[in-house]
């Protein structure tokens, strides 16, 4: 689909999701798994990308769904999502949100025995024992995530694991861990592996109907202190499902529990890209020669920690043709100095109105996108030959729908 086309058609800057991409990300991953453990479910992570369309496409794959939130467990649910497939995890559940996922039959993992009491409550008010998982969190190699959930190695997770046991209206039907996010050693994960299984088979008596290994699986990305680019330090599905289901497979009780895993970024990061338009090129009092494009840093948070490939769009030419490479320091539209997307990147020769892409920023780009002095623009799906919008470019009135203005604010200014 040529990007100048899509410009004409919808706007600059402009989210492009590549139907393709996503389908068969989920179909790696869901391959990968499959082929080395005998019970298998992808849950995708809401908060990494909820836009509706982006969510059904992998649905319609087979993907169950990860929520944070009641926000985005309503998400899931307005899509047809069976509660049943639903994975509500966070620090944050609200009772009312609880009392909902409880009555429908979610799959709900502890964050804290505040929590736990409030469901051994709801068991109570309801009549019936209420399944629950617990989430573990453990040192890894140098990973140490220990806000979320109880700790393995103090022993707060084997008491969170038992306190459930020993309630009559609890059962405790499955462990949740997730080590962190954007890992690039499979090796943590086979440690993982290795202490959820010792964990597990410490539960006399529990009959675990689940294991959930959390999600974190790194995308085509570089970060900023990382030496090697995204091609070669990227592992494969493979290694990670290598990584992780031979240790699970020979420590876990028997009847095997299914696995259930999170991933979030590993699937939608290389389905998304960003187009965007040069407004104008300047010289800093440094000497270096600056880029304003008219996307910014409210539609690209994670450039504070990736180095997004930025290509000049093919229409527009190419160093491949003959250009030079230079270095410029690539800046976004917003009236404040922070605006800087890349500093001392290399690109041909570009002007105002030269298209660029910014490649793979599905994944937290979208979720925590912001309206900050410009309305945030169009996302569109591509499907071959086809485009079809997934979210309308917001407006002045979109933005304004839900302020109100007391009356005594309304007369005429002095």
């Amino acid at each position: 689909m040529p990007v100048d086309e899509l410009v004409q058609r919808f706007g600059s800057p402009l989210w492009v999701v590549s139907e393709t991409t996503l389908r068969s990300k989920y179909q790696g991953l869901a391959r990968a798994f499959s082929l080395r453990y005998p019970r298998v479910a992808v849950a995708y992570s809401y908060k990494t990308n909820y836009l509706s369309g982006v969510c059904a496409t992998l649905h319609q794959e087979g993907a169950w769904a990860e929520v944070v939130s009641g926000f985005e467990y309503e998400i899931a649910l307005a899509l047809g999502v069976p509660p049943e497939h639903i994975i509500f995890n966070g620090p944050l559940k609200r009772p009312e949100e609880l009392a909902r996922a409880v009555s429908q039959g979610a799959i709900i993992n502890l964050d804290s025995y505040d929590e736990l009491a409030v469901v051994e409550q709801l068991a109570l008010k309801l009549g019936r024992v209420v399944p629950l998982g617990v989430r573990v969190n453990m040192s890894v190699g140098p990973l140490a995530w220990d806000r979320f959930g109880f700790n393995l190695e103090n022993g707060q997770a084997l008491q969170a694991c038992q306190r459930v046991m020993a309630s009559p209206m609890l059962k405790l039907s499955g462990l949740h861990v997730h080590l962190g996010t954007f890992i690039l050693d499979p090796g943590l994960y086979r440690q993982m592996a290795g202490k959820l299984g010792d964990l597990a088979r410490n539960l006399a008596g529990a009959k675990l109907e689940y294991v959930d290994i959390g999600g974190g699986f790194a995308s085509h990305n570089t970060l900023h202190d990382q030496w090697l680019p995204a091609e070669y330090a990227t592992p494969t599905f493979d290694q990670y499902a290598e990584a992780i289901c031979p240790a699970l497979v020979s420590l876990l009780p028997q009847p095997l529990p299914l696995l259930l895993m999170e991933p979030g970024r590993a699937l939608v990061d290389e389905a998304m890209h960003l187009v965007t338009s040069v407004v104008a090129t300047k010289v800093l009092s440094s000497g270096q020669k600056a880029v304003i494009i008219d996307a910014g840093v409210n539609l690209l948070p994670t450039v504070a920690w990736y180095r997004h490939e930025v290509r000049v769009a093919a229409e527009t030419g190419t160093p491949a043709d003959g250009g030079v490479l230079e270095e410029v320091t690539l800046c976004g539209p917003l009236c404040m100095n922070i605006d800087v997307l890349q500093l001392r990147t290399a690109l041909p020769p570009v002007r105002r109105g030269t298209l660029l892409v910014v490649r793979n920023v599905g994944a937290y780009n979208f979720s925590q996108s912001m309206q900050f002095i410009q309305p945030r623009p169009a996302v569109v799906m591509v499907d071959g030959g086809s485009v079809e919008y997934l979210r309308m470019p917001e407006t002045t009135e979109y933005l304004r729908e839900l302020e109100r203005v007391p009356k005594r604010l309304l007369g005429k200014s002095k």
